[in-house]
């Protein structure tokens, strides 16, 4: 027993720089995952995406994962290969389908431009490939979150390591909080691309995080030769030893209440940037932050509960009130009448307890159930459960928000395509490049359609009451005279900043005036979110009734004495 108190895991130095390490590399996956929904509104007003475009994209981290079981295989190759290998694998693939995803956003597509799937139908190429680029980032991220699922257990069993677990997501969920708060910013004030290429530097600096924790993991080895035995045959994974995984009634119960919780948490995010800007009517620059009160709550928290679970245990009931909470949140969020920010922002922070308290359970509870030797496919299994739902849930949020507002998006385009005619008419010469045109015509159609959802609140006309190209060549028109006044010849900076701000004021006029439908109601996405929430409910109850059955030890601290 000496020996074992001798090992580097049992410095807390040790433990702890490895968890950090090996956190930083998923640090930048949680950024990217979110850095295009905080951007939603400029995706529509500048790339002429619409909402179902939106939830194909958010639904494409899932499709490897789901489809071709590379979840699956990532857990295998985990329990064969080791965590280290498997890792820095997982976070090159990161950073390939990050770099892919730039180019396509980044790439100009002619105008129409579409690929037939069978099956499928049409889809525009640029959310094709750029939905693609996601997929590839997905693989990596779930292989990368395994992976380190597993290196926690491997460093913390019997330890800390509920406290290990929270702090590992706290550390990958300043990713989501930055993303959510910098992200619309960084696009408006540079280029819509921007927040992609932040996050191709933080993901290669992820790369080399890992490489660092990798290096400390081979001193746990080697600190751990002379006095741990080699696995025997007994210990090694056997294919067949799945068969005991989806078995095991315990694993389905925390599988299903994962993919049913972690449904009603992230893909709320996805939306929830644009939820603050059309019904709060929060200001674009500020709108991330109300969703970034989440993470950031989650930070401080989970790290707490998981020390409480440690201490004191009660698994399965903390699990049970985290439901609970996200059922009172969704529940509140979506009351249409409810439209004051501040009530908003008290959800969010709420919320960010409900998300603080099962994950800070749920994780360090299936080793309890699970044995060691097979966590990397039990991970595998319920990541890829959990990716089920990240792929479909989206996508139906999606496709309901743009059945509910069919106007929206189209009505968005419009206003685009007459700024880009007025602009392209007006400043097409030596002096202006078609980049310059391009990001005058992004800025100001992101500033006209968001002032008209932020200060406006008039009755939109029905489409069939509207005439578009009357509309269009109205704004159109309007611009052109205005800008026969401005001197092209001037300071080229302080030319296009006069211009867009004509730009953008006209169309704002013209939209006001002519009542176009620019405001997504997202009262059915939220009703979906809070049956989503509902059923997480149900689980954790089974859980808690499993566990009385079978005596997993939920209910019992980790931390053995």
């Amino acid at each position: 027993m000496e020996k074992i108190r001798q090992t580097l895991r049992d410095s807390a130095k040790a433990r702890w720089t490895a968890l950090i390490l090996a956190s930083l590399s998923i640090f930048g996956a949680y950024y990217f995952n979110y850095a295009l929904s905080s951007i939603k509104p400029m995706l529509e007003s500048v790339l002429g995406w619409n909402s179902e475009d939106f939830g194909t994209y958010t639904s494409a981290y899932a499709w490897f994962n789901v489809f071709l079981f590379m979840l699956i295989f990532s857990g295998f190759i985990l329990d064969k290969l080791g965590v280290r290998k498997t890792g820095l694998g997982a976070t090159i693939v990161m950073f390939l389908g990050t770099a892919l995803n730039y180019w396509a956003v980044s790439h100009h597509f002619p105008e129409g431009s579409v690929v037939h799937l069978p099956l499928i139908g049409d889809m525009k190429t640029q959310v094709l490939l750029s939905s693609l680029g996601f997929a590839i980032f997905g693989v990596g991220t779930e292989a990368i979150g395994i992976t380190i699922s597993k290196a926690v257990v491997r460093w913390f069993k019997g330890k800390e390591m509920a406290l290990a677990m929270g702090m590992q997501m706290a550390i990958a969920r300043l990713g989501t909080l930055l993303a959510l708060a910098i992200s619309l910013p960084l696009a408006k004030n540079f280029t819509v691309t921007a927040p992609i290429l932040f996050a191709l530097i933080v993901m290669l600096l992820g790369v080399l995080s890992f490489i660092m924790f990798s290096i400390l993991d081979i001193k746990l080895d080697k600190s751990e030769g002379s006095i741990v035995e080699e696995k025997s045959e007994e210990d090694e994974f056997k294919i067949k030893d799945i068969v005991f995984i989806i078995g095991n009634l315990g694993f389905w119960y925390i599988a299903i209440l994962c993919v049913l919780f972690y449904s009603a948490v992230f893909p709320f995010l996805f939306y929830a940037t644009d939820l603050m800007i059309n019904k709060y009517n929060v200001s674009p620059y500020l709108a991330g932050t109300i969703p970034a009160l989440l993470p950031f709550g989650t930070i401080i928290l989970t790290p707490v509960f998981g020390g409480i679970y440690d201490k004191y245990g009660k698994g399965a009931t903390i699990m049970i009130i985290g439901s609970m909470i996200l059922i009172f949140v969704h529940g509140v969020l979506a009351i249409p009448s409810l439209t004051l920010w501040w009530i908003a922002a008290v959800m969010v922070i709420i919320l960010g307890i409900g998300f603080s308290l099962v994950p800070s359970a749920m994780w360090p509870s299936v080793p309890k159930i699970i044995p060691e030797k097979q966590l990397g496919t039990a991970y595998a299994v319920i990541f890829w459960i959990q990716n089920i739902g990240l792929m479909f849930i989206p996508l139906i949020l999606g496709f309901v928000l743009n059945s509910t507002n069919p106007n929206v998006s189209p009505n968005k385009i419009v206003v685009k395509d007459a700024i880009e005619k007025a602009f392209t008419q007006t400043l097409t010469g030596d002096v202006f490049t078609a980049r310059d045109i391009s990001k005058a015509v992004e800025k100001a159609t992101g500033s006209a359609v968001d002032s008209v959802v932020q200060y406006t609140d008039y009755q939109p006309l029905p489409a069939e009451k509207i005439d578009k190209e009357k509309v269009a060549g109205k704004i159109t028109g309007n611009i052109t005279d205005n800008l026969k006044n401005v001197d092209l010849s001037a300071d080229k900076k302080s030319t296009l900043k006069t211009v867009i701000k004509i730009g953008k004021n006209v169309a704002y006029q013209t939209i006001q005036e002519e009542k176009l439908n620019l405001r997504y109601d997202y009262f059915y996405d939220m009703l979906i979110f809070l049956s989503l929430a509902v059923l997480s409910l149900v689980f954790a109850f089974l859980l808690k009734i499993e566990d009385k059955r079978k005596g997993y030890g939920l209910e019992l601290p980790n931390i053995q004495k």
